[in-house]
């Protein structure tokens, strides 16, 4: 039997060539395509890249904008920061030297409250001693000024500010404040006020005005223009100066100013004022009660029922209450 004849085997026949051929083929239209796209992919890109940039540079500028702005207020904040460590410093120095002052303020104060401790208890000392010598009986000859006790250390004014008092009397009025307050050269407190308890200065509502020439001085000038409402009736003064400044051991004297007693029954102030201006066992009243009567009204020609009546009630609260009544002529 015959061997069959193997067949040869040839690589390099047509069938591969064409294969081959067409991948050369395909890679030469890939080279080709990418050649031509190219310049556009790289200037697309040139121009977002621009675009960013020019976008960076203006947040860069902004940033920066604002720092310049962050930092004048920084400085801006740290001049106003060491102004205020300044004014600090300045305050706690004057703090400090008020303080000093209010120190040595207060070790005056207390300096001057032990000494005036001690001369009122000299003063008493001595005043029972004088008693013991003299006798309970016995009365200064000076305690009396033209028939007005004077031996008070304190003294309140209740003047009438009406109407008729302002327009008839009131140069007199401040004349004779003027010349009782002399007969007092020195006395520890003074207040005035008027018939409806109001005060002269309200600062010292409550409160006695220290005695000194200065004060003096203002208490007149201030009555020169004073015009609170009044309603010519003593009692409501009367009855606020005994309330508020009644003390056991304060000697007191009012003086009442005014020139007549519209309305209310006599008899009922007197009832009142006996009741807030009670005796004691010996006989003394908490406060003498003086009083001044003005001739307003006898200008008008005739005897004015008011006035009179104003003479009669003061003249019994004057007797029962340790003082005196004078009626001034015209």
């Amino acid at each position: 039997m015959s061997r069959r004849q193997r067949r040869s085997i040839d690589i390099f026949n047509l069938s591969f060539l064409d294969v081959v051929s067409c991948g050369f083929g395909a890679i030469i239209l890939l080279l080709v395509i990418v050649k031509i796209s190219e310049p556009r992919v790289i200037e697309q890109l040139a121009v977002d890249l621009t675009g960013l940039v020019q976008r960076l540079q203006a947040e860069l500028y902004r940033l920066q904008g604002e720092a310049v702005a962050v930092n004048q207020d920084l400085r801006s904040g740290e001049e106003q920061l060491s102004e205020k460590r300044q004014n600090l410093t300045r305050l706690r120095s004057d703090l400090s030297y008020v303080r000093g002052q209010f120190t040595a303020g207060k070790r005056e104060l207390d300096a001057q409250l032990r000494i005036e401790v001690q001369l009122e208890t000299a003063r008493q000392s001595l005043s029972e001693e004088l008693r013991q010598l003299l006798g309970d009986n016995y009365r200064r000859s000076d305690n009396v000024i033209g028939g007005i006790p004077v031996d008070s250390d304190y003294i309140i004014f209740i003047i009438d500010t009406s109407g008729s008092m302002q327009k008839g009397a009131w140069p007199r009025v401040k004349q004779k404040l003027r010349e009782v307050l002399a007969v007092y050269p020195q006395v520890k407190g003074i207040q005035v006020m008027n018939d409806m308890g109001d005060y002269l200065f309200s600062q010292y509502k409550g409160r006695w005005i220290k005695d000194t020439p200065a004060r003096r001085k203002a208490i007149l000038k201030r009555l020169s223009s004073w015009q609170p409402f009044s309603n010519s009736s003593p009692v409501e003064g009367i009855e606020a100066a005994i309330k508020r400044f009644y003390a056991k051991d304060k000697r007191i004297s009012l003086y009442v100013f005014g020139d007549d007693f519209a309305r209310g029954s006599i008899q009922q102030v007197v009832t009142t004022v006996d009741r807030l201006n009670r005796a004691d066992a010996s006989g003394q009243r908490r406060v003498r009660i003086h009083a001044l009567g003005f001739p307003v009204l006898f200008s008008h020609g005739g005897i004015p029922v008011n006035s009179v009546r104003f003479a009669a009630l003061m003249r019994k609260l004057a007797e029962d209450n340790n003082g005196s009544f004078v009626g001034l002529g015209k």
